[in-house]
């Protein structure tokens, strides 16, 4: 008799392998007990067509020698057409089937959903799996393996690596931070160090030095103590687009396999023409610090680790250089000890980094939510292909195709007009995650349109001619249970969890919204934003006939100001009896308008003290999206800026220290004569030449700018003329950062810089519009006091 073993794990990779004319599934879990290789029984490839179109299926097939199963199911399309299965014994010719059927009219569904994620979905298995097979000779592989979804976690090992190079790609080193291993592996040997810097004996080092001959020795001793220690997670920054492409072809140039994987598998590598890669690592996760920040929604003027760091940590790189591949090369050549010291250094920040925003609690509980693994970026429609479409088979319905043309866009979020001035006393009411609950209440969801459409007289009506079913969804559902999750882990404090659901939560209605769906339907989103709109007009219709003056609306913020001359606290009731009233009232509507139970919540969030709303520049009707308030929190303030200079990552320190420090006094009512007058002065004096420095990203490689070139484009191409004239390494052909100066000439980079500075520009373009704004608001105008300053030149 076979002997069989079971056991748990979380799932970290999952590939397909070949297995003869047939293909399983290569799985490798984090157990409790180590690694485990899980290997399926044959997977077949799997998409379904119209019973009408099965004979013409099936000829083609013949014709071109594809073997194919195709049988009828009792399922149906969207449009209630009956459809047959077809299995394909390996993914190859799936993609060789939907080539065929594409020139041949034919429609397959659900063709474009992988193997290995279907796999899953349909046994509703997101990280944590039980598992049941055969026992390899290996002691690792289980054969023939079944698995089910279980509550499952495990700690998990990681190792921050980072290397180190010339622009030719020719490594220096390799640097590793992690629980179990603190390693520089360095090229050449100690001969030209810093006496007594970092000694090996030293042991306060925080890590230790291997030196290497060559770079095949290098890279056999990475993967040798990668195979040894065995982390579950290789974690970097920027690791899948520069370092893993780097090392891999390293290791073809010196004629070896780049192994990294479990069981020394080969790392596989997909680039892209617009320089994108996808990189898979069997049996290990691999973690972008930058991606996984992107998928918390993290913002930064920069996603450069140096400027990471220094916002989350308050850190730094060793070398603090503008350009740091000459530091890094003149390192390697004069004091590598120093170089080894700033490689490990990196390992650590991006380590320090991912403990400060618990990055992979955070990815674990994502993957526990949505079935999307560690490393994967993005992946909203995924996550919703993962939820939603295991439930919609069992319902009997197969998934609609992604819109070939995009799809048609649906209405915005619900922004009205501003009324422009300077405040005191503005509140601030949210409604409560607005768009899922919007979902809940209206019942929107892609099965639910269809079943309304079948029984109009009992729908709930949307917009555009949708009607949802009452009794036949699953997004409501699906929403409120991960509302409940959220509820709990705020009581919990687990702010990892909250953040995941929240972020999962928010993204179905632009799932819904988006022609990379393939449930996209414009009936779908505009019943949301549409119903948006409706609930944000009736509300903000209420709070005046309540006999307060609603400013401002945007999306779920209804702004109300309160003109009364009263103390914080009775602020503060006004605003909590606001909540109640709404609520109550929205309770009562949905119930007697629609019939059905309400899970729109208003929130009281905020009591700005002052607030101000500038018109719109060169109008006098108010902007959209852009507005600054004063909070009061104890005996402090604070000033929150939306859409204003100072959250702008084009602006300079200096337009944002003055626009900071003029919204103060203007809010604290203090004079602003001197102060403008004084930056003025300041600037053309050369007080403040340090903070003129604009920051701007490069998106596309700079050959790309054809028929514009932005002031930090003529930057670039300048700085890499002057680059290409010294012999130095061009900087700005790719995509990336760069920082400049406007100069009397245009615009250069620091280093470059042959003219002067262009004060007029910084006072017309950074200065002035800031002013021009506010000023107004207490009767100042700029250009007087401009005209008075010049006087005195």
């Amino acid at each position: 008799m076979t002997k069989t073993v079971a056991g748990h794990g979380m799932v970290l990779t999952a590939r397909m392998i070949p297995r003869g004319s047939a293909q399983q599934i290569e799985i490798w879990l984090a157990g409790a007990d180590g690694p485990k290789r899980l290997l399926t029984p044959p997977e077949p490839a799997i998409c379904f067509v119209s019973q009408q179109e099965t004979a013409a299926l099936k000829r083609l097939c013949k014709e071109q020698g594809i073997t194919a199963s195709v049988t009828p199911l009792s399922l149906t399309t969207f449009t209630h057409e009956a459809v047959s299965v077809v299995k394909l014994q390996q993914d190859k010719l799936l993609y060789r089937l939907r080539r065929l059927c594409a020139e041949h009219a034919i429609t397959l569904y659900e063709a474009d959903i992988k193997t290995t994620e279907r796999f899953f979905m349909e046994r509703f298995i997101t990280s944590g799996v039980t598992y049941r097979g055969q026992p390899g000779a290996d002691g690792q592989t289980i054969n023939n393996a079944r698995l089910k979804p279980a509550d499952f976690r495990t700690r998990l090992l990681t190792f921050s690596f980072d290397i180190e190079c010339n622009e030719k790609g020719e490594l220096f080193s390799i640097g590793i931070a992690s629980p179990v291993l603190n390693n520089v592996l360095m090229i050449g040997d100690n001969s030209n160090s810093t006496p007594g810097a970092l000694a090996d004996e030293d042991a306060a080092q925080p890590f230790s030095i291997t030196w290497c001959d060559n770079e095949k020795a290098l890279l056999a001793a990475f993967m040798q103590l990668v195979q040894h220690h065995d982390p579950d997670i290789l974690l970097g920054w920027n690791v899948k687009q520069f370092d893993l492409p780097v090392l891999a072809d390293a290791a073809k140039r010196c004629g070896i396999k780049l192994s990294l994987g479990r069981q020394h598998a080969a790392v596989e590598i997909r680039v892209f023409d617009d320089n994108r890669a996808i990189v898979e690592v069997p049996g290990r996760a691999v973690i972008d610090g930058i991606e996984g920040l992107k998928s918390m929604t993290f913002q930064f003027d920069s996603f450069a680790l140096d400027n990471v760091a220094n916002h989350l940590l308050g850190k730094n790189k060793l070398i603090d250089e503008p350009d740091k591949l000459s530091a890094i090369k003149h390192l390697f050549h004069h004091d590598k000890r120093a170089l080894a010291a700033y490689n490990y250094q990196d390992c650590v920040l991006v380590n320090d980094i991912a403990d400060k925003v618990r990055l992979t609690d955070f990815l674990m509980l994502r993957s526990e939510l949505t079935g999307l693994r560690l490393g994967r970026p993005g992946g909203s429609v995924a996550s919703f292909i993962n939820l939603y479409l295991p439930r919609l088979h069992r319902a009997g319905y197969i998934s609609p195709n992604r819109p070939n043309d995009g799809g048609l866009a649906s209405p915005g979020g619900y922004v009205m007009s501003s009324k422009p001035g300077l405040y005191r006393n503005v509140l601030v009411l949210d409604f409560k995650s607005l768009y899922p609950s919007i979902i809940r209440t209206f019942k929107i969801d892609p099965l639910g349109l269809v079943e309304g459409l079948k029984q109009p007289t009992h729908a709930i009506p949307g917009f555009k001619g949708a009607l949802f079913s009452r009794d036949k969804h699953f997004l409501p559902d699906i929403i409120t249970s991960l509302w409940q999750q959220r509820d709990e882990a705020k009581q919990q404090q687990d702010k990892p969890r909250s953040q995941a659901i929240k972020i999962l939560m928010n993204s179905f209605y632009g799932v819904l919204g988006s022609g990379g769906c393939p449930f996209y339907d414009t009936r779908l989103a505009s019943s949301i934003t549409m119903r948006g709109h409706e609930i944000m007009q009736i509300t903000a219709d209420w709070i005046t006939q309540a006999g307060y003056d609603v400013i401002y609306g945007d999306t779920d913020s209804t702004f109300v100001h309160i003109d009364q001359d009263i103390d914080a606290d009775a602020i503060q009731r006004i605003g909590r009896q606001l909540e109640q009233d709404i609520n109550q009232r929205w309770q009562h509507k949905t119930q007697k308008d629609y019939g059905v139970q309400c899970d729109l919540e208003i929130e009281f969030e905020t009591h700005y003290e002052r607030f101000f709303m500038p018109t719109i520049r060169g109008s006098e009707a108010g902007s959209k999206k852009r507005y600054a308030g004063l909070i009061r929190q104890g005996d402090s303030t604070e000033i929150v800026f939306k859409g204003l200079e100072n959250v702008r990552s084009d602006w300079t320190t200096l337009a944002k220290d003055f626009q900071q420090a003029l919204y103060e006094k203007i809010f604290s009512d203090t004079p602003v004569n001197d102060y403008v007058t004084q930056i003025i002065t300041g600037i053309k004096s050369g007080q403040f030449d340090h903070q003129l420095i604009y920051t701007k990203q490069i998106r596309k490689p700079l050959r790309e700018y054809t028929k514009t070139a932005p002031p930090h484009v003529k930057a670039a191409r300048h700085a890499d003329e002057q680059n290409r004239k010294y012999g130095k390494p061009l900087q700005y052909q790719k995509r990336t950062s760069i920082h400049y100066v406007m100069t009397t000439i245009g615009p250069q980079v620091p280093e470059y810089r042959s003219h002067p500075l262009d004060y007029d520009h910084y006072i017309d373009k950074q200065i002035r519009p800031i002013a021009d704004s506010i000023l107004p608001a207490i009767g100042k105008h700029f250009e007087t006091l401009v005209n008075q300053q010049l006087g005195l030149f």
